[in-house]
């Protein structure tokens, strides 16, 4: 039985006689738009300059053709993939009475051929095939995406901006080190506070000092490392005063419970919150797979195996939850899933604690999603007190 947020497939009953239906395939400069217009046996392929409105009176046209035909239009239904355009487009249409759906790119089933042809022609026919099967209700055509607000959208700004710094950071010191490294000069570390003071006192090995363009490269680079550091702090400083002006209820709440989890910080917490759980999802089952925690079996006849991790969900979320469930085995030694993967890896290989690592990342998701949706707590959960 279908659930209410059931996005596989469509819980509306199609009416294709007075149902508009137009797939985009949407490019930096232009959108190719396709459509399955009642009462008109060709298939219109329209290509238009990337433009809203110009879109918005494409549809209306096909209406009135519809119309002209015979069929009046009840209902407009308009899909395009995900990908660098976001949810914007979607939100406009549905703010002007057009239903617009976001399909998962990765849930269009494709054909295996080794060199199968691709053009933006092809790709149209094949969304229009798959969301016309998912506007029947037919499960396995292709699966929709949430659609955000843009309130959430911008609530996931500073963690993801800030883990782009964070990876800047790292990119700007593997820098300086292989310069110096160039020299024969080791040991430097630039994340120091005093590390830019120290570059003119760097000597080789043969005794001279850094060549000038050299110098003035890494004090360039450590300039923008000071630049960087500072932008992390600004979005740290603006998270913390955000907290503590929060309400009771709400993110920020579930970011503070988290937070109180012992091996849990509050960057983390708040990823997850933002990432994972203010999401509306159904079940234990959702929320592992929303994460990519989930396996890829290979089946065949006789032939059984498995494939490792699907790895089709978030990947800040499944990076983060595996190292949270290799912290969670040192800080919540007592709790009972430490205990559960204790048991299992008493005796085993390395290769298989790091498959149970896994395993156990997905139950610490699951626990986690309980504890601020619910507020169970899992048995022998070490938290902090309450600030």
């Amino acid at each position: 039985m279908p659930q209410p947020n059931d996005l596989s497939r469509s819980l509306v009953t199609l009416e294709q006689d007075s149902t508009l239906i137009a797939v985009i395939e949407m490019g930096q400069s232009s959108w190719l738009v396709a459509g399955i217009v009642p009462g008109i046996e060709r298939q219109p392929l329209k290509k238009l300059a990337a433009d809203q409105d110009g879109l918005l009176q494409l549809l209306h046209r096909w209406r009135k053709e519809a119309a002209q035909a015979g069929h009046p239009i009840k209902r407009i239904a308009v899909a395009y993939e995900a990908g660098r355009d976001g949810f914007w487009l979607a939100r406009w249409l549905r703010a002007r009475e057009i239903e617009a759906y976001v399909i998962h790119p990765s849930s269009v089933p494709v054909s295996r051929e080794h060199r199968r042809a691709k053009t933006d022609r092809l790709d149209t026919e094949l969304l229009k095939r798959a969301f016309l099967g998912w506007l029947r209700g037919e499960p396995k055509h292709c699966s929709m995406a949430a659609i955000p607000t843009v309130e959430d959208e911008d609530a996931r700004r500073p963690s993801r901006e800030r883990e782009s710094l964070v990876g800047e950071c790292t990119r700007i010191v593997n820098r300086v080190k292989a310069n110096l490294a160039r020299l024969g000069i080791r040991g430097f570390r630039p994340r120091l506070a005093h590390a830019p003071k120290r570059l003119e006192t760097l000597r080789t090995p043969e005794g001279t000092a850094v060549p000038a363009n050299t110098l003035a490269e890494l004090q360039r680079d450590m300039a923008h490392l000071r630049f960087v550091k500072q932008q992390i702090k600004e979005i740290e400083t603006a998270r913390a005063k955000r907290l503590e002006q929060a309400s009771e209820g709400g993110r920020d709440a579930m970011v503070r419970l988290l937070a109180r989890v012992v091996g849990i910080g509050i960057e983390t917490a708040d990823m997850l919150v933002q990432e994972v759980f203010s999401r509306k999802l159904r079940d234990r089952k959702a929320v592992a797979r929303y994460a990519g925690l989930t396996g890829a079996p290979d089946e065949s006849g006789q032939k059984r195996r498995e494939r490792g991790l699907a790895k089709a969900g978030n990947a800040r979320v499944r990076h983060a939850m595996i190292e949270l469930a290799w912290g969670h085995l040192l800080h919540q030694k007592d709790s009972a899933l430490a205990e559960w993967y204790q048991k299992r890896t008493v005796d085993a290989r390395g290769g298989t604690r790091k498959t149970m690592i896994v395993a156990l990342a997905r139950k610490l998701l699951i626990a986690l999603w309980r504890l601020v949706t619910t507020g169970e707590a899992p048995a022998g959960l070490l938290l902090r007190p309450a600030a």
